[in-house]
């Protein structure tokens, strides 16, 4: 597909009202907010536009607005000069061009910056750093001539094996709902829809397209939508994706409840929903319950595809002639695509040409994984290394050098360059350094032990003052997509073991030097059973973007000191986690149910509830330095509560600190939590200050949801406010009176 630059006018027909014209900016900082968002339009505000150009459409121009016209487009009318609707992936840098039958088109001006991965955002607990990287991705779905940029995706994290969960955010909705609302002004302030997906439920990749979700209305409201409605509502995103898996008997992204009753009626959405690539299952039901374009139909037929026979084309078509389908159904849908094109100056032509691949993006890639590494244990102090002092350094893993961004099934990204861990060591370390590196296992389809690479290893390690062990999880194959003990698309982990036998591996490493730094890549939590007692220093670095070499690099010899936090609870073992101790997965083999029998109960919910201890509990991080909290107060504050505490920082380096609320209902006529996340605040301070922090709970934060009122509800009573470095570390508490 060939960058527009000049969009179609509206010829002829009117020129009702002045378009406002979105201002793209060369650099991510928030200090451009003011200037990103100047003039910027409304969904609401070209009524009468678009009221112009239905009248003038025919009913058969109508429906081809409503499905697909190649592999990522949707149909325009060309007469009326309303173009396709162009669309990408994804959710961390927009993906390889390709052509109109899903070929890659190769021409090798598609290379986009690879930002880390949906988890290490979340891991960030850095709402502005949403914002600067939603940015980047409007920017360059911009100059790239797209339209919608498919993400973000904002799945709870129901199970450590999801394929897609290093797409995800968290498995807290608050945590979630702060995130999103940041990422998606970010890019909508460029003038391209952002697209929050997958509406609802989709928590699994194995079966997603065959297993229906059976979960309290209490589960749905606590934890499974509140991040979609923050981003209806705070955030106005434009687009919605439905999700592949059924939803209480109906299919997602046509699910009469969800669709049209809680998203466009009870929130008031006001813009599209599409499907997920092949997610339309009924052309009734589509019709009817709030789907408004179908995507990726018929996608074993490529290059042979007749977009014609899409569900919602001459199908569709032919029900409205029937009778058997109110054209006013069709009219809303294309009235909410066209407020799309509107918002997003598509059709007025004044649209600027964004920025790809700058040295501005790639800064912004850096800052996010930097702040996105978390320092899960750092018992004897190894870190951070002292490159002036360590004359040796053996690095050990496939990871080291591995590059991940076109990996992972569809959010795979094709950019101009990716650093690897091996190569920011390198770089850093310098010339005083003297750098050995093993590979010690291979990334393969067979998980086998490969013995001679291990002995390698071992040599290396003996060899070596420090070192760098850089392994986990890694991406699935590029060609085709492939689940099993990788992190991709389209199917889960099998276990959370580490894969290509590196538990034999590492424990060979170990035993041949003890000082050893763990590096974990990949989108979530494993199984560090067999040598998390032995590891004295272990550092998560998901999948760190193109730049995550440098930031590896940065906080393994404190350049950079480490602030990040879990966004989601790492169990010890599978067994531990909420929906493998309480509920269902991946279903019931007969009828391909799964029940969430653990309800609200998921993550740090379950494991602070039910006294099962975590591997690193959910909001762990270490830092360089340390911070102290002192004079936690709470008084009421209208309907709410303000709090207030001081937080110092009580070491000999610079550092940030996420500062993390938690509320404990006392007693309550429903089981609750034992606590869940409020509020939280990233401060950074220089050795010996201290600031405080002054947070407002409204009142929403000491509700739950009524299932027999069917609605949300504040009991009098006392509540406990408790403010930690994480969920497992609680520094101060006050209780208060409601």
């Amino acid at each position: 597909m060939k960058k527009r630059n000049i969009r179609r006018k509206i010829t002829g027909y009117f020129l009702a009202g002045s378009l406002a014209v979105i201002v793209a900016v060369s650099s991510c900082s928030t200090s451009d907010k003011a200037q990103d968002m100047q003039n910027k339009p409304t969904v609401m505000a070209y009524e009468a536009q678009i009221d112009s150009l239905i009248n003038l459409m025919t009913l058969e121009e109508k429906i081809n607005m409503l499905h697909g016209t190649s592999s990522f487009t949707s149909g325009g009318v060309e007469r009326l000069g309303i173009p396709e609707l162009t669309m990408s992936d994804g959710p961390h840098g927009v993906r390889p061009e390709h052509g109109r039958d899903w070929s890659l088109d190769n021409a090798g001006n598609d290379s986009s910056t690879y930002l880390p991965t949906g988890i290490a955002l979340a891991a960030t607990w850095n709402p502005d750093l949403g914002y600067e990287y939603g940015a980047v991705l409007g920017r360059e779905a911009k100059a790239r001539g797209k339209d919608v940029i498919l993400g973000p995706g904002i799945n709870i994290m129901r199970t450590p094996l999801n394929g897609r969960n290093f797409e995800y955010l968290s498995e807290d909705p608050h945590l979630v709902s702060r995130m999103v609302v940041g990422y998606i002004k970010g890019v909508q302030d460029q003038g391209i829809a952002a697209c929050v997906k997958h509406f609802a439920a989709n928590n699994q990749e194995i079966k997603r397209a065959e297993v229906n979700v059976e979960m309290s209305e209490r589960a749905l409201r606590e934890l499974y939508l509140p991040g979609f409605k923050a981003a209806v509502e705070e955030a106005d995103v434009l687009t919605v994706m439905g999700a592949y898996n059924k939803f209480r008997g109906q299919y997602a992204t046509h699910n009469e409840y969800l669709v049209n009753n809680i998203l466009k009626g009870e929130w008031g959405f006001k813009g599209l929903v599409m499907s997920d690539w092949g997610a339309v299952q009924n052309t009734m039901e589509a019709a009817l319950y709030g789907n408004d374009i179908e995507m990726g139909t018929d996608l074993l037929q490529m290059p042979n595809i007749d977009y014609n026979k899409f569900l919602m084309a001459d199908t569709l078509l032919s029900l409205v002639k029937s009778g058997q389908v109110d054209q006013k159904l069709i009219d809303d849908k294309v009235r909410r695509i066209l407020r799309v094109m509107f918002s997003t100056n598509m059709i007025n032509g004044s649209r600027s040409d964004g920025a790809l691949s700058t040295k501005p993006h790639q800064q912004t890639a850096l800052k996010v994984a930097e702040e996105a590494l978390v320092l899960l244990k750092n018992e004897k102090n190894l870190l951070p290394l002292n490159k002036a002092s360590v004359k040796s350094i053996a690095v050990i893993g496939a990871n080291a050098t591995r590059k991940q961004g076109m990996g992972g099934g569809s959010s795979q990204v094709r950019s101009p360059y990716e650093v690897t861990p091996l190569d920011g060591i390198k770089r850093l370390a310098g010339n005083g350094v003297a750098i050995t590196y093993a590979p010690g296992f291979e990334v393969t389809r067979e998980e086998k032990a490969n013995q001679q690479l291990i002995d390698e290893a071992v040599k290396a390690a003996k060899g070596a003052e420090v070192v760098v062990y850089v392994g986990g999880w890694t991406h699935g194959y590029t060609d085709n997509w492939d689940g099993g003990a990788f992190d991709a698309e389209g199917a889960d982990k099998p276990n959370m073991n580490l894969p290509f036998a590196q538990d034999q591996l590492l424990d060979a490493v170990l035993k041949a030097n003890p000082r050893t730094v763990v590096v974990l890549i990949g989108g979530g939590p494993l199984d560090m059973s067999r040598w998390e007692s032995r590891a004295s220093s272990i550092l998560q670095a998901w999948y760190p973007g193109m730049e995550g070499g440098t930031a590896i690099a940065n906080v393994l010899f404190g350049e950079v000191n480490p602030s990040g936090k879990l966004p989601v609870t790492f169990p010890k073992k599978l067994q531990d986690a909420p929906a493998h101790a309480l509920g269902e997965y991946p279903g019931d083999k007969d009828t391909v149910n799964v029940h969430y029998r653990e309800d609200i109960f998921v993550g740090y919910r379950y494991h602070d509830t039910y006294k099962v201890a975590p591997q690193f509990g959910f909001g762990h991080g270490l830092s360089y330095t340390t911070f102290g909290y002192s004079n936690l107060k709470a008084a009421k504050n209208g309907e709410g509560v303000a709090v207030t505490l001081t937080v110092k920082n009580t070491g000999k380096a610079a550092g940030a600190e996420v500062v993390q609320l938690y509320v404990k209902d006392t007693e309550a006529a429903v089981k609750r939590p034992e606590k869940e996340l409020k509020s939280f605040s990233k401060i950074f301070l220089k050795p010996g200050e201290s600031k405080e922090v002054s947070v407002n709970l409204p009142k929403e934060a000491f509700q739950y949801f009524d299932e027999a009122k069917m609605q949300w509800v504040l009991e009098p009573g006392s509540f406990i406010i408790m403010a930690g470095s994480s969920s497992q570390d609680i520094r101060q508490s006050a209780e208060i009176s409601l």
